[in-house]
C-alpha cells in the first residue's frame, strides 16, 4: 500500500519532471517549433499531476486493524459529523467495542472532530433483526465519539439488552 512518504517522494520526482518540461516549452517558444503547444498542455497536466501527489503526501492512506475486530461495512455517512456501520447479529460486546474503536480510528479526521451538531462526530454501529418473515428491525448496538479526556480519546458506549437481544435473534435464526 502506498505511504505518505512515498507519495512525497514522488511529488519531487515529478515536479522535477515538470520543470524539465517547462524549460522545454520555453526552448520551444523561443525555436517556434510547431509542437510548441503541446508541450504547454503537457506541463500544465504535469503541474496538476504534481499537486495531486503533493496532496496524497498528507493524509495516510493505510487502514488500522484493532485487534478483536470483525469486518463492518459502512451504511450512511453525513460526511461530517454522523457514521453508520452494519455489524453482524452475533457479535459480543468485546467485539463491538474493538470494531467501534477501528471504525474512529480510520474514519474520524480532524475536519470531523469538530463537525456540525450540538453531539459533534460520532460512529453508531447497528444490525438487522428479522422477528418474523418480511419483517425487520433495526437495532443500533453502540456508538463511539471522540473524547479528548478519555485515555485512549473515544468515548465507546455499548448497548448491554439490544446486543443481547440481537445475539438472541441471530441464534434463532
Amino acid at each position: 500500500m502506498p505511504t505518505p512518504e512515498l507519495f512525497l517522494e514522488a511529488t519531487k520526482w515529478m515536479g522535477l519532471a515538470t520543470l524539465a518540461l517547462a524549460a522545454l516549452a520555453g526552448i520551444s517558444w523561443l525555436a517556434k517549433w510547431g509542437i510548441r503547444f503541446r508541450l504547454v498542455g503537457a506541463t500544465g497536466f504535469c503541474g496538476v499531476l504534481t499537486a495531486g501527489l503533493f496532496g496524497l503526501s498528507f493524509q495516510p492512506l493505510v487502514s488500522t486493524t484493532v485487534e478483536g475486530s470483525v469486518r463492518y461495512a459502512t451504511v450512511y455517512d453525513s460526511g461530517a459529523s454522523q457514521l453508520v456501520i452494519s455489524v453482524p447479529a452475533t457479535i459480543s460486546a468485546a467485539e463491538l467495542e474493538a470494531t467501534l474503536r477501528q471504525a474512529a480510528i480510520n474514519s474520524f479526521n480532524p475536519s470531523q472532530l469538530n463537525g456540525g451538531g450540538s453531539q459533534g462526530a460520532m460512529i453508531r454501529a447497528r444490525t438487522i433483526v428479522h422477528r418474523e418473515p418480511g419483517i425487520s428491525d433495526l437495532l443500533y448496538l453502540g456508538q463511539v465519539q471522540p473524547d479528548a479526556e478519555a485515555e485512549s480519546g473515544y468515548r465507546v458506549a455499548i448497548a448491554p439488552a439490544k446486543l443481547a437481544k440481537a445475539r438472541a435473534a441471530a441464534k434463532n435464526s
